[in-house]
C-alpha cells in the first residue's frame, strides 16, 4: 500500500453500500465522454481502491463517480489530461458543485475526500509533480449533523409493524420480522449493511449481545436490548420457520443469516431501507431513513450519560472524531442543565 496516500478516515465508505460493484448504462456513457488518457488514469485509480485499499463494492462506485464528474468538469474546462490541472480549475470545480449542481454538504465532503485522496495518489505514484489539491479543505470541516429522531418518535417508528387488518391464510408474518429488523437497529446502532450479514449464530441470547461484522471487515459485541431480544424471539419461532419453508425457498438458500426475504434468501441492504421507510411512512415520519436509527441510538445514549469512548466502540467507529459529531445533539439539555444546577445559571 501507498503510504500516506489513504487511510479509511480520508476516504470513508459509502453509506450505500452493496454486495456488488456493475457499471451502469449511465456510467458508462460518462465513460465514453473521458479522453483516452483520463480513462487510463481512472482505472489505475479503481484498482488501488479495490485492491490496496479495499473497499467496498458500492464505495468504489460511488467514489469512481465522483472521479468521473471531476474528469468530465475539468474536460469541459479544456483540461483533456489530468496532469494539466491546476489548483485554480479544481476551485471553480468545487464553487460548480455548490453554486450550478446544488449538491448537499455531505456529497461535497465525500467528493473533496475523493479528490484529495486520488491527487495524493497521483502524486505518489509518480503521475504528477506537484499536488493541485493541497490547498483544498479537508472534509471535516463540511460534516452536516445526523438527523435525529426524539424518543417520542422512535416508540411510534417502533411500534409501527402490526399484523395486516384482513391476512391472507398461509402468508408469512413479516410485520414480525419487520418489527426485529427495526428493535435490533435501534438498540444496537446497526448500519443498513449490517442488517443482512448478521448470521443466526450472531446472536449470542445468553448474553444479550449480538456480533456484528463493519465496515474493514471487523466484529464488534453490541447489547441488544430485552424489546429487540423478545422481538427476535417472536421472529425466529413465528416468522422465520415459514420463510424457510416457503415453496421458493431452494435448499440452505439463507446461507445461515438471520433475516430472510419470503423466498427464503438473505436480505439485503435495499430492502432494508424499504422497510425503514415503509414503517417510517406509516408512522407519520416520511423523511425516516435507516441511518436515523443509528444516529438516534448514539444520541440517546449521550442523551442518557454514557461515554463517547463507549459510543464510539458500540458504533464501530475506528476514529472517535467520527463519534464527536452526536455530542451536538443534547445542547438543549446541556443548557437546562446550566440554568438550574449552576450558581451563575
Amino acid at each position: 500500500m501507498i503510504r500516506g496516500v489513504f487511510t479509511r478516515t480520508n476516504l470513508p465508505d459509502s453509506p450505500h453500500s452493496t454486495d456488488e460493484y456493475t457499471v451502469s448504462s449511465a456510467a458508462q456513457n460518462r465513460i465514453d465522454q473521458l479522453t483516452d488518457p483520463m480513462q487510463t488514469v481512472r482505472r489505475g485509480f479503481i484498482i488501488f481502491l479495490r485492491v490496496e485499499c479495499g473497499l467496498m463494492p458500492a464505495s468504489i462506485e460511488a467514489y469512481t463517480r465522483d472521479l468521473e464528474t471531476l474528469m468530465l468538469d475539468l474536460q469541459e474546462r479544456g483540461l483533456n489530461e489530468i496532469t494539466d490541472t491546476t489548483p485554480d480549475a479544481l476551485i471553480r470545480h468545487v464553487r460548480s458543485m455548490t453554486a450550478q449542481r446544488g449538491y448537499s454538504s455531505a456529497t461535497i465532503s465525500r467528493h473533496l475526500a475523493t479528490t484529495k485522496v486520488f491527487f495524493r495518489w497521483l502524486l505518489a505514484t509518480g503521475k504528477i509533480d506537484n499536488n493541485p489539491a493541497d490547498h483544498l479543505d479537508q472534509p471535516t470541516k463540511w460534516k452536516k449533523l445526523p438527523g435525529v429522531l426524539t424518543p417520542g418518535q422512535m416508540r411510534k417508528l417502533l411500534s409501527a409493524p402490526k399484523p395486516p387488518e384482513k391476512p391472507i391464510k398461509g402468508n408469512p408474518p413479516l410485520w414480525m420480522r419487520d418489527r426485529a429488523i427495526l428493535e435490533l437497529m435501534y438498540a444496537s446502532g446497526l448500519r443498513a449493511s449490517e442488517v443482512g450479514q448478521i448470521g443466526k449464530m450472531d446472536i449470542l441470547e445468553k448474553l444479550g449481545v449480538v456480533r456484528v461484522l463493519g465496515k474493514g471487515d471487523k466484529h464488534r459485541l453490541v447489547p441488544m436490548g430485552k424489546p429487540a431480544q423478545h422481538a427476535l424471539d417472536v421472529y425466529m419461532n413465528q416468522c422465520r420457520p415459514m420463510l424457510i419453508s416457503a415453496k421458493s425457498a431452494g435448499e440452505q438458500r439463507d446461507q445461515g443469516k438471520l433475516f430472510l426475504t419470503r423466498t427464503g434468501r438473505p436480505i439485503e441492504r435495499v430492502r432494508v431501507w424499504q422497510i425503514v421507510k415503509h414503517w417510517a411512512n406509516q408512522a407519520g415520519l416520511p423523511k425516516t431513513h435507516p441511518h436515523m436509527l443509528r444516529h438516534s441510538f448514539a444520541t440517546h445514549l449521550l442523551m442518557g450519560g454514557a461515554d463517547l469512548r463507549i459510543v464510539q466502540e458500540l458504533l464501530g467507529h475506528a476514529d472517535i472524531t467520527t463519534t464527536q459529531i452526536y455530542t451536538h445533539v443534547d445542547r438543549s439539555k446541556l443548557n437546562e442543565t446550566i440554568k438550574n444546577l449552576h450558581p451563575r445559571g
